[in-house]
């Protein structure tokens, strides 16, 4: 049986588009966007963002950043929406918030468990 020989990574290939994308580590793609290596594996892990997964290693390539980048980019607001009103979205809730109850007095702490203990005669 006759194996071949792969070629060296610096080896020149004959497709050059064929060649597979760099793959940035996580801790590459939180130096670039500025935030924590854990929040990229986080949002990885929960797929908040777009990743490549090798064996169990979280991978990114350079479209993922790119992609990352533009779902977290904040767009100004367009001039006929009052300020704030495009970057910000609404939040759906469930009743007005008149129509909350509020409360009738103010909420008191528990006295501490071993003041209750005392309160019994009991050691503990």
């Amino acid at each position: 049986m006759r194996h071949t020989a792969i070629p060296h990574a610096s080896a020149q290939t004959p497709h050059a588009a064929a060649a597979p994308p760099r793959l940035f580590l996580p801790e590459d793609v939180a130096a670039v966007l500025g935030c924590s290596a854990w929040w990229v594996k986080d949002r990885a892990r929960r797929r908040l963002i777009p990743f490549t997964r090798v064996g169990r290693a979280y991978r990114f390539t350079g479209d993922h950043l790119a992609e990352i980048i533009r779902m977290h980019e904040a767009r100004p607001a367009v001039p006929g929406n009052p300020a704030g009103a495009a970057a910000v979205p609404k939040m759906n809730t469930l009743a007005p918030p008149s129509a909350v109850p509020l409360p009738a007095s103010r909420l008191r702490a528990r006295p501490p468990r071993r003041a209750r203990q005392a309160q019994f005669g009991t050691a503990a």
